[in-house]
């Protein structure tokens, strides 16, 4: 009986933590003795507790710097993409079960060759400032990332827009330059916040306003940001009263802060202190496979990394498994070299994985011309949990094929502006996005800002443009496959693995039964999707 009260307990665990279906629970439960109704109490009371409203969410966050800014055209630390979704609004969100799902749009349409997409706007939607969202807004906030002067990141995801037209108020029409099926999608991606108009057709950003769950009271960047509830939001929510994000960067710190009751939540556990801390009672750890990937993206136009045999080598003298178990302690899904997971659309399951081979990898780089080849990679703490650890196992991985790789510790604060797409070879963290087309748009065509490899492939650019105005699937999976086997075995980015995301929370800190998969913490809305319990 004392073993079956154990089991009882796990199961009770795996509900809370979103483990188990409400079935396998009651069929696990009643097998081990406890009655139908004792089971659908414990069910209902752990799982589906009703959302209670009121209190300060405490939020301890990663990648924060002091350099970031407001303007949704710069985003790239989590600090800005955590924050946005707090305090300002897209057209379309990712809903927790990782559909397609309204923001301010509430319904889009598009005509029979997605050429066109007409959306109509929420007329309840008021920014902090108390002015309302209208067509105008939207506008401008999308023309921020278009035109010759525009230095957004973004400016390639919308490359192939023509025109963007106001049809009243509350209506806009996107009008392309080729069908894109995609574009509701598109519209989820974390630069496209909205933000008021100016006259000119600029978009305030610097004053922070936005329409979001949240509006912001005070704060400073890469130190911490006080919100209050917005209370004329357009959605749901958010239960919580305020809103403090504290950004953590230092693994120890974060987990220090949650044990000490100082944060109510983190965006990112340190896995050496996985197992420690989930035998802590008080503690609740949410372990969310996603799409989200970790590159080793080299240069392919500075020597050595602008020959395929040395990006190559490179490739084959890294031992995915060994990492994934020892820095990313299984948390975590194998990567083959092109970006698309297996908890994504179009994933190309029939296409082989790439092995250790440090013997290939030797073979390939006297045919290079560079013998005990010797490089250099810049990584950071902050981007991901084991990010130095993990370069480091790749140093001593690749020794094996006649390779020195230098680790190049570099400072957390400033990493993507000062290291990110200017050093040759370094670690970098990617959150995951809605679609394969929005991330080969956004790093992987020739002319994208953030190209981090350099890479230039004529077929891959010619497909990727072909593929957004495929309409049929099978077509559209077929191109698919053969940009990933151009990424695979000509690119210039290694992909180690999909990590999961795995963040903690406090166990008075609740949340629904499924967890949103592109960012951390619920596709990074913890703040207006979560609740204290009563």
């Amino acid at each position: 009986m004392k073993h079956d009260q154990s089991l009882i307990a796990q199961l009770t665990i795996a509900v809370r933590r979103g483990n188990i279906s409400r079935r396998e629970f009651l069929s696990k439960a009643t097998a081990l003795g406890v009655s139908t109704s004792l089971a659908s109490g414990v069910w209902g009371a752990k799982a589906f507790a009703q959302p209670q409203r009121g209190g300060t969410f405490r939020w301890g966050i990663h990648d924060g710097n002091t350099g970031d800014t407001h303007d949704p055209g710069t985003y790239v630390s989590r600090q800005q993409i955590y924050l946005a979704h707090q305090h300002r609004s897209y057209l379309t969100l990712i809903e927790p079960d990782n559909t397609l799902g309204p923001d301010l749009a509430t319904d889009w349409e598009a005509t029979i060759n997605a050429a066109q997409w007409t959306f109509r706007l929420n007329k309840n939607a008021t920014f902090h400032s108390g002015k309302p969202v209208t067509s105008r807004d939207v506008i401008a906030s999308l023309n921020h990332h278009r035109g010759d002067a525009s230095t957004s990141a973004a400016k390639s995801l919308l490359a192939d827009v023509d025109e963007i037209v106001a049809d009243g108020d509350h209506t806009i029409v996107i009008k392309l330059l080729r069908g894109n099926a995609d574009i509701p999608w598109l519209m989820t991606d974390y630069h496209f916040a909205i933000c008021p108009a100016r006259d000119d057709g600029s978009i305030d950003w610097e004053s922070g306003d936005g329409s979001g769950p949240f509006r912001i009271e005070g704060g400073e960047f890469g130190v911490q940001w006080e919100l209050s509830r917005h209370d004329g939001w357009h959605l749901e929510g958010p239960n919580f009263d305020k809103l403090n994000i504290l950004v953590l960067n230092d693994p120890d710190a974060r987990q220090s802060a949650l044990v000490a009751g100082d944060v109510d939540a983190v965006s990112l556990v340190d896995l050496k202190y996985l197992d420690m801390l989930e035998q802590r009672a008080d503690i609740e750890i949410d372990n969310v496979p996603s799409g989200a990937a970790v590159t080793l993206p080299m240069h392919c136009d500075t020597a050595p990394f602008d020959d395929v045999n040395v990006r190559n080598a490179l490739k084959l003298a890294i031992n995915r498994e060994e990492i994934i178990e020892k820095n990313a302690f299984g948390t975590a899904t194998i990567g083959n070299d092109f970006h698309i997971a297996p908890v994504q659309p179009y994933w190309p399951e029939d296409i082989p994985q790439r092995e250790y081979d440090p013997e290939k990898a030797r073979a390939l780089l006297k045919k290079a011309g560079h013998e005990n080849l010797e490089v250099s990679i810049s990584t950071a703490e902050s981007l991901f949990s084991g990010a130095v650890d993990m370069c480091a196992l790749f140093a001593e991985q690749a020794q094996a094929a006649g390779i020195k790789v230098n680790v190049v510790r570099e400072p957390n604060d400033g990493y993507y502006s000062n290291v990110w797409l200017k050093k040759p070879f370094c670690a970098v963290s990617w959150g995951a996005r809605p679609t394969p087309d929005v991330m080969f748009t956004l790093a992987y065509a020739s002319n994208a800002t953030w190209n981090e490899s350099r890479w230039t492939n004529l077929r891959f650019n010619e497909l990727l443009v072909r593929s957004k105005g495929a309409l049929d699937d099978s077509l559209r999976a077929e191109m698919y496959r053969e940009m990933s086997m151009l990424m695979r075995d000509d690119g210039g980015t290694i992909i180690p693995f999909f990590n999961n995301f795995v963040y903690a929370r406090s166990q008075r800190v609740q949340h629904g039964e499924v967890l949103a998969a592109n960012w951390e913490c619920d596709g990074a809305r913890a703040p207006s999707r979560w609740w204290f319990a009563s």
